[in-house]
């Protein structure tokens, strides 16, 4: 696995390889339950009293502010994904029929060289590498998790987006026999979300395949999900099926359903509130205080220029 950070540049020494970890990794049983009070319980992942999770026994993950990543455990526990369920908690238990092989994602649109391409296909054509990101929920609760993945701009170069292009739509995958929450007529099945095409060459945009070393799991968006560090969570689509490239903004599911709350950009701005809370500030899962929400959720050196002369505030 490749380990090029030209955008996080965690230290090599804090970065155990994934054939290193693979071989010396150990399951056992996960013990603990974090206290709190029923104010705070919103925001801590429920634990399973019999579980079990990789160990990793290398250095710890940290991001480029020093930021201790978040636990297996954790991330793997407490997850946005409707199509399963609007219970954080529940999600990993319902999802645990979901089969993710085989899996292609097709790719078309303002495209020279449109393709469908298998999930191996993505694997071996393209670098993985480790990702050390901060997800930051539009609910006003984050974690630090280690991607592994390669960039969403390997894959759109290798399809030649023509002159034309201007932005990128995504699409999850529809099965409402194994995705339960699909069978909601609230929303706009499927799940779509999509980018700027210049955001989506960003460096930092990653099309994610697994997580602490491992494959993704179901719950995080198998087999292969975007991460867009720098915007609100809703944005990082799971379980994609369609990638389009297109002249025209595509809709979002978010902004679908509730325009006046959701905007097409998402960025994380700790200076432009949600309607119904602040984001000003944030709850790091598995802490007990708040910590300041960061402008662009900390990656604004590497994104701050995609967005001169816009009106954040009227481009939410």
């Amino acid at each position: 696995m490749s380990h090029r950070f030209k955008s996080t540049p965690v230290r090599s020494s804090e970065i155990t390889p994934k054939e290193t970890y693979l071989a010396r990794r150990d399951f056992i049983k996960a013990a603990g339950v974090i206290a709190g009070s029923a104010a705070l319980a919103a925001c801590l992942p429920a634990q399973a009293e019999e579980t079990t999770a990789p160990q990793f026994d290398g250095p710890a993950k940290v991001d480029e502010l020093g930021n201790m990543a978040n636990t297996y455990e954790e991330i793997t526990n407490y997850n946005n994904y409707y199509e399963f369920s609007t219970n954080k908690e529940a999600v990993a238990p319902l999802a645990k029929n979901f089969n993710p092989s085989p899996w292609t994602v097709e790719v078309t649109g303002m495209v020279a060289k449109p393709k469908t391409f298998g999930f191996e296909d993505l694997l071996s054509l393209f670098p993985q590498e480790e990702r050390i990101y901060r997800l930051r929920c539009v609910e006003a609760w984050s974690m630090v998790i280690p991607w592994n993945g390669f960039p969403l701009a390997s894959l759109l170069k290798a399809v030649e987006p023509t002159k034309e292009a201007k932005y990128v739509r995504f699409e999850t995958v529809y099965r409402p026999e194994e995705m339960k929450g699909q069978s909601s007529a609230f929303y706009p099945w499927p799940y779509q979300e999509g980018l700027r095409l210049d955001e989506a060459m960003n460096d930092l945009t990653l099309l994610a395949t697994g997580l602490y070393g491992e494959t993704m799991p179901v719950q995080n968006g198998a087999p292969i999900r975007l991460v867009v560090p720098w915007k609100y969570g809703f944005k990082s689509i799971k379980s994609i099926v369609k990638i389009e490239v297109m002249e025209d903004m595509p809709e979002n599911l978010w902004r679908t359903i509730a325009p006046n709350e959701y905007g097409f950009y998402a960025n994380v701005n700790p200076n432009v509130d949600h309607p119904r809370w602040s984001q000003a500030s944030e709850r790091r899962i598995g802490e007990l205080s708040r910590r300041e929400t960061l402008m662009f959720n900390g990656y604004g050196e590497q994104v701050a220029d995609l967005y001169a002369g816009m009106d954040l505030s009227e481009n939410y």
